[in-house]
């Protein structure tokens, strides 16, 4: 069993133990357990984000090993949501901080959070940030992982300028954003970014493109970077 399924299942188990503890009568169901103020918009983002067939396209373990050898470094995963890649990164990864904008998720993932082994658990920080500021200190970050994320922030220069701040010496960024092509998975084309773009931003806020793969992932383009 992967170590993803495992989780799912723990995940699973842990409702169906609340839901047995519950008061008769009391209407607890799958993400009462995770946020009690959550609605059917932000159920139907979890449920595409830990979609069980998203592996077959997103090829998580292959994009982490873009990442090179983390074994001793700080990942940090902006626009985390459900967590679906720092869940992943934790056993590979020295330490791994998933940052979101949405304190949904960042209630989602630390209720996930509890389901890890202790050693893991010790590993794992869910942190909120803000839209213009993914709220890191100095140095913080030895990698960085954005998946699904770049094209909705807003001032993205000023957004990478201040992440360059948080980036310790020879830190990796990997970028990942869906092709601007009509394909099955993916947001419509008006909320898609060509890769060009994220290029030229991306040299404008002082960072050197180390490598362009549009052909790992049949749906996403992948852009590597580092500080100039």
């Amino acid at each position: 069993m992967g170590l993803f399924k495992f989780y799912i299942l723990l995940f699973i188990t842990a409702c169906i133990s609340c839901r047995q503890t519950a008061p008769q009568g009391g209407d607890t169901n799958r993400m009462d357990v995770i946020d009690m103020e959550s609605n059917g918009e932000f159920d139907h983002m979890v449920n595409t984000y830990e979609d069980e067939n998203r592996h077959i396209w997103q090829k998580p373990d292959r994009v982490i090993e873009l990442l090179g050898d983390i074994s001793d470094k700080i990942v940090v995963d902006i626009g985390a949501g459900s967590g679906y890649f720092a869940f992943r990164l934790i056993p590979v990864a020295k330490k791994v901080v998933a940052v979101d904008i949405d304190p949904r998720f960042i209630r989602f993932m630390n209720e996930k959070k509890k389901l890890l082994p202790p050693a893991q658990r010790e590993k794992f920080e869910a942190r909120l940030a803000s839209p213009e500021d993914p709220m890191l200190a100095t140095n913080e970050a030895q990698a960085v992982l954005m998946v699904n994320t770049y094209v909705y922030i807003e001032d993205r220069v000023d957004y990478f300028r201040k992440l360059k701040m948080a980036l310790a010496p020879e830190a990796k960024v990997v970028i990942i954003e869906f092709k601007m092509k009509d394909i099955p998975q993916g947001p419509p084309r008006e909320e898609k970014i060509a890769l060009a773009e994220v290029e030229r931003e991306l040299k404008e806020a002082g960072y050197v493109i180390s490598k362009i793969d549009d052909q790992t992932l049949e749906y996403q383009y992948i852009i590597t970077a580092m500080v100039d």
